[in-house]
């Protein structure tokens, strides 16, 4: 079965920890795809050009099928894999952890890395606003102008999110509806607006909504 819901990062966070005076400095965000991914471990390379090592783990899509990491040149095994465990072991997808390292002097050794570049990702982690993704039904509705600013009201109030109103002859609302309550939606547009609004035939789809908090994975 599909998720209907799973938690991501709401805005960028960077944390930084020191070992042995080894500075290990955390950035995580939100991304859509491998690609992007790629790109933010580019940007902290590009950043932090004078650093020896820029490790990295993400994991992405609703099921957190998708996972990559790289130990960046680091013992195999002691930085982009405990990276990555942090992030599954925290329930989060669509994200990437890049840790960057600037050496201080004292081998680490194996244990103390695997420790440092997870205590990295765990601190940025701890301050990052979790958020969650919520699988809706997304339809078109169609109303007269004279309804439609408080049949958009009316909406919102009760969650239901309208990420876009077109005007012509007449109002086109597209309403996002958690997937188990698309069914009802018909029989509440006709409470408030006494029958006149419609769903648009054909203009069924599906996406995710953001919603506040870290609610349930």
């Amino acid at each position: 079965m599909e998720p209907t819901s799973y938690r991501t990062v709401a805005a960028p966070v960077v944390a930084s920890i020191e070992e042995k005076r080894s500075v290990f400095e955390c950035w995580l965000r939100r991304v859509e795809d491998e690609a992007a991914a790629r790109a933010v471990v580019e940007e902290a390379r590009a950043t932090h050009w004078d650093a020896r090592h820029h490790c990295s783990a993400f994991v992405l899509g609703p099921e957190g099928a998708l996972v990559r990491s790289n130990d960046d040149g680091e013992p195999a095994g002691t930085a982009g894999t405990p990276m990555l465990e942090v992030l599954t072991g925290a329930g989060l997808s669509d994200v990437v952890a890049v840790v960057t390292r600037w050496f201080g002097g004292t081998l680490l050794g194996t244990g103390g890395l695997v420790r440092a570049y997870s205590d990295a990702v765990r601190a940025a982690v701890a301050e990052a606003e979790v958020l969650t993704r919520v699988r809706v039904g997304e339809v078109d509705v169609a109303v007269s102008h004279t309804a439609a600013g408080r049949l958009e009201h009316d909406l919102r109030a009760r969650g239901i999110a309208v990420p876009d109103v077109r005007y012509a002859d007449r109002v086109t609302l597209r309403v996002q509806v958690p997937a188990a309550e698309l069914e009802d939606l018909p029989g509440l547009l006709a409470s408030l607006t006494s029958g006149e609004a419609e769903v648009v035939a054909g203009s069924e789809g599906e996406g995710w909504l953001d919603v506040a908090g870290a609610g349930p994975s």
